[in-house]
């Protein structure tokens, strides 16, 4: 199997996602979306930022690799009977049976970065883009000190080495990068712009409990666990992991749980 599809059909995201439903809200109020505008989401879970999308009235396609995700996501559409949007499975470095100039939005919060083949990600979502159109991408950036870089910087450290020629994710939230990326698409430097912007991970329980969440559901963190248990690791993850939840919790409320994430969010003038 793919490996990244193996990584994000594992566990359960839409559990993590229930934490992020909040900022995903505020996240789709400053794009810009109007009636009728043709928005695709990539890696886009169960929703968080395509149904949003879809209530402000867009036309909403949401392709994520992972068949769990997409069949979640199919499910929040039904019940909340949005016609609007559905969700299929797919690759973000390779969006076969997508035409050329589909989309007035194509947007990927936290999701074509985890994609292999960065080059291949920033070419599929110009191609995909209608001239005049956006590309908006929330990005993880490496080295932040806030919740989820955290996280993957520590998983990374009790997880196997990954394989060679492997290109980290967070490589996505160095502007550098970004701008590298979207010129080998054929965009120019100028048509990039950046803006460092803020996610909460909201959660009705105690920060110990949000990490439970994360151990029991989250891909990154599920891999780093079971490597740290053959190790005889575990419990000292665990305590990094707890300072971590803990110490970065803003929710002054008793058994609830706030924690910022910075990350870098991306526009592309299409």
């Amino acid at each position: 199997m793919n490996p990244n599809k193996a990584l994000w059909e594992k566990g359960d995201f839409t559990r993590i996602a229930q934490a992020m439903r909040d900022s995903g809200e505020e996240l789709v109020a400053k794009l810009g979306i109007v009636e009728g505008m043709k928005v695709l989401d990539l890696g886009c879970g169960d929703g968080t930022t395509a149904i949003p999308a879809a209530k402000r009235g867009a036309d909403v396609l949401g392709v994520d690799i992972a068949s769990n995700l997409v069949a979640a996501g199919n499910k929040r559409a039904q019940e909340l009977e949005l016609s609007s949007v559905r969700f299929q499975e797919g690759d973000a470095s390779n969006l076969a049976g997508i035409a050329d100039d589909s989309f007035d939005l194509v947007v990927s919060i936290f999701g074509a970065m985890f994609a292999p083949r960065p080059f291949d990600v920033a070419k599929e979502m110009v191609r995909v883009a209608k001239p005049g159109g956006r590309i908006v991408m929330g990005n993880w950036i490496p080295g932040d000190p806030t919740l989820i870089a955290q996280v993957l910087k520590t998983s990374a450290a009790y997880a196997p080495p990954p394989p060679e020629g492997f290109i980290s994710p967070v490589t996505w939230g160095v502007e550098a990068n970004v701008i590298e990326r979207f010129e080998g698409a054929g965009v120019p430097k100028d048509k990039v712009s950046f803006v460092r912007d803020t996610y909460f991970f909201n959660h009705p329980g105690s920060p110990s409990d949000l990490l439970r969440v994360f151990r029991t559901y989250y891909g990154p963190t599920m891999n780093a666990f079971e490597a740290a248990e053959k190790n005889g690791r575990a419990g000292d993850l665990q305590r990094e992991l707890e300072a971590l939840f803990n110490g970065h919790n803003k929710s002054s409320a008793p058994g609830v749980t706030s924690i910022p994430a910075t990350f870098l969010r991306v526009t592309v003038e299409a």
